[in-house]
């Protein structure tokens, strides 16, 4: 945490920037969401994100120069597929007992710089992915236009120096962080057990194939965290909200991440998008991986998806604790039916 004696509270910092993002002689208030690593404020036309001086086991976010790096790398990341939503850096600065916002461009100032805020152009809440998923008012054009961004970003993408073993173990760990969680009697999911051992062998018996995806440089640095609430159909559609605080965690195959976005929009009301955009790009991309790869992929991010919603209730203070079981349960039903579906596809080739 900060340790200079005079630094401002956190709460004081955030009522300053909400201050800077009311609009002048309109009536609405600012907007604040509170997650586990940031606060973003909405206000006006504008976004400020404010990232938490927090420390995980995967992050360290407790000193001011953390928190700039992390915003840099954030608003690069963010500029490959939405430019024209992530603006820049402002500092936020302190002097003798007054906040300013300063950009970067401008710096050096006056003052001493407490934070880092990445400025964003809001975006209208009403495109988003999966509330037009939630509407039944998603289009053919939408998925086309969301395909001419996806693609050329897949294209580019860096690929990463990564061996096969370390690949592997990567999910292997998931699985095993996955089954620490998911299996708590705590919780008591039903038939938990028998679906994490379905799903470690698949993996075993799998595990040529994954092999075959780093052989073929197939893993590129892509999004990390594609789901419909980070994908906004204006136009052209913009994708935002990368991960950036790890950069293995980035480091995936497309069609896992293809995967998981498909995954959420059945989570969010319409199942038929994933295979579309998978196929698409596949042939986009002049890459068909094996249907096995895909089903795999998703059976993993489910089960992924099933351990951060009950991971929820592990927390001191859990909100909306009512949503986090049947929304857990709704993830290991997607889980099962993507390893029902592997087992057949097995069970017909042998016969």
């Amino acid at each position: 945490m900060e340790t200079v004696s005079d630094a401002p509270s956190i709460e004081a910092k955030l009522r300053y920037l909400e201050s800077t993002l009311t609009p002048a002689g309109v009536g609405e208030s600012v907007h604040r969401i509170e997650t586990h690593m940031s606060w973003v404020l909405l206000g006006g036309e504008r976004v400020l994100k404010l990232k938490k001086p927090v420390r995980f086991s995967f992050l360290d976010f407790t000193t001011v120069q953390a928190r700039e790096r992390n915003a840099r790398a954030e608003l690069r990341l963010n500029r490959q597929l939405a430019p024209r939503v992530y603006l820049g850096l402002l500092a936020l600065q302190w002097d003798d007992g007054v906040f300013s916002l300063v950009p970067e461009e401008q710096l050096p100032a006056r003052g001493r710089t407490v934070d880092w805020l990445v400025s964003m152009q809001r975006l209208p809440a009403e495109r988003m992915l999966d509330r037009v998923i939630a509407r039944g008012e998603l289009r053919q054009r939408d998925v086309d236009a969301l395909l001419e961004v996806l693609v050329p970003f897949y294209r580019h993408a860096p690929r990463p120096v990564l061996g096969e073993d370390e690949y592997l173990q990567r999910l292997r760990d998931e699985l095993a962080a996955s089954r620490n969680v998911l299996a708590s009697p705590r919780f008591e999911l039903p038939q938990i057990l028998c679906l994490l051992d379905r799903m470690d062998r698949a993996m075993v018996r799998h595990e040529d194939m994954l092999r075959a995806r780093v052989r073929g440089r197939h893993i590129v640095e892509g999004h990390g965290d594609l789901r419909p609430e980070h994908v906004c159909l204006v136009e052209p559609p913009v994708v935002f909200d990368a991960l950036e605080f790890d950069v293995r965690l980035r480091e995936v195959d497309p069609f896992d991440e293809l995967c998981f976005l498909g995954l959420e929009c059945a989570m969010a009301g319409d199942a038929a998008i994933g295979p579309q955009l998978v196929a698409r790009c596949a042939d986009a991309l002049e890459d068909h991986p094996p249907v096995a790869l895909l089903r795999l992929h998703t059976a993993h991010r489910a089960l992924l998806r099933a351990r951060l919603s009950v991971a929820h209730l592990l927390e001191a203070e859990v909100r909306t604790p009512q949503k986090w079981l049947p929304q857990a349960r709704r993830y290991l039903q997607h889980a099962g039916d993507a390893l029902d579906r592997l087992d057949a596809q097995e069970a017909h080739r042998s016969h």
